[in-house]
């Protein structure tokens, strides 16, 4: 692993994920808005936050809340103007902070003038801009693949009797990139806002944009037999995202993160390795489908503690010894909130959602932060399906009864499963909407916002807010978050996560218990034999307790802790 270079500027900092439409409304809209955020800057910068993710703000129609964008070169009068967009990033630079903005080029909108072009006809000049294709030979979809969010992954025109692939809604038109004059296209628009002053890059989905030009019928044996082994990291792949480094960002030292669907370790050490010239780092999603039973997100089931911890373990190694570089997280606006997931949301949240932080920040990459997160916003109650507002969850209502669910068996899992679980208002403080709105929210506000929000957590120097605050100053202050080598340490233990992170001079440890019972844990003689005569001080922990370091340690329920060992 390299030393920290200018290049990698990014490697000691952390990063906050907003969610605009539900962090901050100035207009009573109901809908949060661009000044919102600028408004919440200094609130930000108190946590620690360097680059500040803000999720899509294009022309939409929003049937995708945004990823949707009909114009990759304006802002969506619903979050404001592009002065606010301007505003924004000068604000944060006067504060030496960074703006991170969606990309989204696998896909675009129906309602975008390409696309309204694209289905004219045959010959049109924006034809290839997209991905058409005849019927079946005995008619139908050109293939079985599958939509990500239900049902066939083509939708029929009549005007020109032929399909067009969308891996996501049916209003998500899959771009060609195998045109170049539509890479040409994305380098334009992405160089347009690198021109703007933005420092960073949020790559949605990127590892599909490379399909198999021969679009076969998907048979398996890999399941789900929905053609995703004919684009998951395609052909091209690579090849495309060098292209968008050679001519964006190395000419503007933007940081990027791939959104990486169904990807493997192989290929996110390819993206990221800064040898490769692709991207700063990668997300990956198989840590968070511990809890999906044979991969089916949409069937219930306790999550698999072991598994989290081995796949943790496998990416942390994989990307450290083939030099890639993680982007961590266990939440986002795609996700249930991790503390409702995995720990416990009720009696010991507080606990829970600080030792969710502990193990993530002492692991190698950079953090992710998403709204709400740093004060442990759990999952929201729903009444009932009237409540949900996302697409997919209310696509997959509808299928799950068509597959012979019940009305309740079939919201049970929505209630899990749905991505609002993530997208409910920003709780700022005990006024009514939380602080959020003076109008109506635009999707409901959770319940508990009277007794959990951010007004009361910025006053009680105990609250998951500082716990938070500590941990991004941590990682700028010690070396040893950013270059330690990984090793876990809990040799399968039932309820404990452990790990230490070396380098030549220091260890960092970090000892979670995952359960809500008692825990007693003991160190590997191997590990204990190298740091019990060393200089140890206790960084953080989550309880009133203040463990010394033994090699045999009693863990309360949901107790975690760091130490620093020189």
């Amino acid at each position: 692993m390299s030393n920290t270079k200018q290049q990698d500027w990014w490697r000691k900092l952390t990063v906050y994920q907003v969610y605009p439409k539900s962090f901050k409304d100035t207009t009573g809209s109901g809908s949060g808005d661009i000044k919102g955020l600028t408004g919440k800057l200094d609130y930000l910068q108190d946590l620690g936050i360097d680059i500040v993710w803000l999720q899509p703000v294009y022309v939409s129609p929003q049937n995708d809340n945004g990823y949707d964008v009909e114009d990759y070169y304006s802002i969506n009068p619903e979050f404001g103007t592009m002065e606010d967009f301007e505003e924004l990033v000068c604000e944060l630079k006067k504060r030496g902070m960074h703006l991170m903005i969606d990309i989204v080029v696998n896909h675009s909108s129906t309602e975008h003038a390409w696309f309204k072009e694209s289905r004219k006809s045959k010959d049109n000049p924006y034809r290839d801009y997209y991905i058409w294709r005849d019927p079946a030979p005995a008619g139908g979809p050109p293939n079985n693949w599958q939509s990500k969010f239900g049902g066939p992954a083509w939708q029929y025109d009549e005007m020109t009797g032929q399909y067009y692939l969308t891996l996501f809604d049916k209003t998500q038109a899959d771009l060609n990139w195998e045109n170049e004059q539509l890479r040409d296209e994305v380098i334009k628009l992405m160089t347009f806002w690198a021109e703007k002053g933005v420092s960073g890059f949020r790559l949605d989905v990127i590892n599909l944009i490379s399909k198999n030009q021969q679009f076969p019928n998907d048979f398996g044996p890999n399941q789900p037999a929905d053609g995703r082994i004919y684009y998951t990291d395609g052909p091209r792949v690579h090849e495309f995202v060098k292209e968008l480094h050679e001519k964006v960002f190395a000419p503007y030292n933007i940081v990027t993160v791939g959104e990486m669907s169904s990807t493997t370790l192989e290929n996110c050490i390819r993206y990221s390795d800064p040898d490769e010239k692709e991207f700063s780092m990668t997300f990956n999603f198989h840590h968070l489908k511990v809890d999906y039973p044979n991969n089916n997100k949409w069937e219930l089931m306790p999550y698999d503690f072991e598994q989290l911890k081995s796949l943790l373990s496998k990416w942390q190694l994989g990307m450290q010894q083939g030099g890639g570089w993680n982007a961590l997280f266990f939440n986002n606006h795609d996700q249930p909130r991790a503390v409702s997931r995995f720990l416990d949301d009720g009696q010991y949240l507080a606990e829970s959602a600080k030792l969710l932080a502990t193990t993530l920040h002492g692991l190698q990459g950079t953090p992710y932060v998403y709204q709400g997160e740093e004060i442990g916003m759990p999952d929201p109650q729903w009444n009932s399906i009237a409540e949900i507002r996302d697409i997919e969850s209310r696509n997959m209502y509808r299928i799950l009864q068509e597959r012979g669910k019940t009305d309740e068996e079939a919201f049970a899992i929505i209630q899990e499963r749905s991505r609002d679980n993530s997208r409910t208002p920003m709780l700022w403080d005990d006024s009514p909407q939380a602080g959020f709105t003076g109008g109506t929210p635009w999707i409901k506000v959770d319940e508990r916002y009277p007794s959990l929000n951010v007004k009361q957590q910025l006053a009680d120097p105990n609250s998951v807010y500082h716990h938070y605050r500590k941990l991004i100053a941590l990682r700028k202050q010690i070396e040893v978050f950013t270059d330690g080598n990984y090793e876990r340490l809990d040799e399968g233990h039932p309820q404990t996560f452990a790990y230490s992170r070396s380098n030549s001079r220091e260890t960092l440890l970090v000892i979670s218990n995952f359960s809500g019972d008692e825990a007693v844990f003991e160190l590997p003689d191997r590990f204990w034999n190298t740091v019990k005569d060393r200089h140890v001080q206790l960084l953080l922990g989550n309880t009133d307790i203040k463990p010394e370091l033994l090699q045999r340690t009693k863990l309360t329920p949901f107790a975690s802790y760091m130490w620093i060992i020189r």
